[in-house]
């Protein structure tokens, strides 16, 4: 499945993107309103579905960022998949150690807003919001984080929120994709 993704045309697989990015949002936002923590089993079952979104999110955004910088995409993508790694286990009660997944989200964010920037496919101020919100889930973590928490977290979702719109509504533009996508091949 992934290599179709990885062979797809730059267009249909950030509208791709999107639709799962939205998925996820649909998911997390229905398991916490509409579900809640009181009914347990139902809302761990939204959290894994909602993780497993958030996991093929992580891999379709690797393929998108690639040309930037194929490493810097890679450790995004291990920052994603450790994050999410991390709070399947807690979810679980498997976790070896109580590490906030937020450790691994806010450099995730922090670096896919870098290859947003330098993309030329995207436009800068999407990568410019996401880095603000991977610097806001840092922040979420130390002392300061108890009193600014509302905005950090509106914050982090209006950012995510403009990145899924924005795939999922315009995708990238194509000519740019390729020209960067054949920069980084030579």
């Amino acid at each position: 499945m992934m290599s179709r993704v990885a062979e797809a045309s730059p267009r249909p697989r950030a509208r791709l993107t999107g639709v799962v990015y939205f998925l996820y949002f649909l998911t997390a936002i229905s398991g916490e309103l509409f579900v809640g923590r009181t009914r347990l089993v139902l809302y761990d079952a939204a959290d894994l579905i909602a993780h497993a979104l958030y996991i093929a999110l992580t891999l379709l955004m690797f393929y998108l960022f690639r040309p930037v910088n194929s490493n810097l995409s890679m450790l995004a993508a291990l920052f994603g998949l450790m994050g999410c790694a991390n709070d399947v286990l807690n979810l679980f009660h498997r976790a070896p150690y109580k590490i906030n997944s937020l450790v691994f989200f806010g450099p995730y964010c922090l670096l896919l807003g870098y290859l947003i920037s330098r993309s030329t496919f995207l436009p800068r101020i999407l990568g410019v919001l996401l880095m603000l919100a991977g610097l806001g889930w840092l922040i979420f973590l130390s002392p300061l984080g108890n009193h600014l928490s509302t905005y950090l977290q509106v914050l982090g979702f209006l950012a995510e929120l403009s990145l899924c719109l924005w795939l999922l509504v315009m995708g990238v533009d194509v000519q740019r994709w390729k020209e960067q996508a054949g920069a980084a091949i030579q």
